[in-house]
């Protein structure tokens, strides 16, 4: 068996592996990476032989890391990297290739609607009933969107709000309020079997699941990086945030919302914002816009989306989707008994 991890912004860690009588009979490390002395890759090897094919990922990692010496030096890959491309040799995980994704891009939804589809389409992958599936959002409306356990009045100024026709809503994710309007922000969903990020921390799963749209970036002209928890920014300041919610189906719903052009001004009158959150926001002054991919890409919103979905595309295995009647009719019950009620959105008040 064979297990491949490319750790996010290093190198490509493989591990072929044979099991007998429920444990690691023969096991070879190898890859792209850089290991100083030679003879610590045969200490890798051997540590793992004997282990159980059950081991977590901690178990792994705490047994390569036993092994390494203070003279020993790795580079572009960890222990843990080490341990996640085992777990996924001896089957307990997916790579990107072993799935093919839908690519999901309908027209404009009211706020509220995106919530209710986010958890459908989510709760649809770990039925096993949708294939794994990137969702672009168009809004129909401006919004709010808060995170899973913000408090509603502390985050949000209600007469701003009100002023603007801005509506607030609350997702099943955590993190922190979104600030939409439509055509001044990109905001996508990823969602995916939890086999796909197996074994990887929640950090790590953040960058692993953002590495596509840093090559979509690059290609862009834009040099992103992912800045640990969840956000994406180039040199000139924050280009993103994402948020992760882990259903207890097996899916995983990884969503990203990015500033095209955003009304700075209009953002501070409507959410209630700190000093401390105000270079966050990617802005020192209420009188200027947050444009990072406007600005640092030069392209119209439509064509960045397409050079998104394109670059997605290119790495992995896609076929175009849509959300389907019954998806939709979850939503709508989503909706009326969830996502659109007071109960819902002032949870934490």
């Amino acid at each position: 068996m064979r297990g491949e991890y490319k750790v996010p912004g290093g190198k490509l860690v493989a591990v072929d592996a044979e099991v007998s009588e429920g444990r690691i009979s023969r096991v070879a490390v190898s890859g792209d990476f850089f290991l100083e002395p030679d003879d610590a890759l045969e200490a890798i090897d051997a540590a793992l032989l004997g282990m159980s094919a059950d081991a977590t990922v901690a178990r792994l990692t705490g047994v390569v890391e036993s092994v390494l010496g203070p003279d020993v030096t790795m580079v572009g890959f960890s222990p843990e990297a080490v341990a996640i491309a085992v777990r996924r040799a001896l089957g307990h995980a997916t790579r990107w290739e072993d799935h093919t994704f839908e690519v999901v891009h309908e027209g404009p939804q009211s706020p509220v609607m995106h919530m209710a589809l986010d958890q459908a389409l989510a709760e649809s992958v770990g039925d096993g009933t949708r294939r794994p599936t990137l969702r672009i959002w168009e809004w129909g409306a401006p919004a709010v969107v808060i995170g899973s356990f913000q408090s509603l009045r502390n985050e949000v100024d209600p007469e701003g709000a009100e002023r603007h026709g801005i509506s607030v809503v609350r997702r099943i994710s955590g993190g922190g309020a979104m600030f939409i309007e439509p055509g001044n922000t990109i905001t996508y969903s990823l969602t995916v079997p939890a086999s796909l990020v197996e074994g990887l921390s929640f950090e790590r799963s953040y960058a692993f699941l953002d590495d596509w749209v840093l090559g979509a970036l690059a290609e862009l002209g834009i040099q992103a990086t992912y800045v640990p928890l969840n956000d994406i920014a180039s040199p000139a300041g924050k280009i993103a945030g994402a948020a992760q919610k882990r259903l207890a189906n097996g899916a995983v719903l990884h969503h990203v919302t990015m500033a095209y052009d955003i009304d700075a001004t209009k953002m501070l009158e409507v959410l209630r914002i700190g000093r401390e959150k105000m270079s966050d926001k990617g802005t020192t002054s209420a009188n200027k816009r947050v444009d990072p991919l406007r600005s640092q890409s030069g392209m119209p919103r439509a064509d960045v989306i397409e050079a998104f979905k394109a670059h997605f595309r290119s790495r992995y295995d896609t076929v175009d989707g849509e959300v389907t009647p019954a998806e939709r009719a979850r939503a709508e019950e989503l909706v009326e008994t969830k996502f659109g009620t007071r109960e819902w959105t002032a949870r934490v008040p």
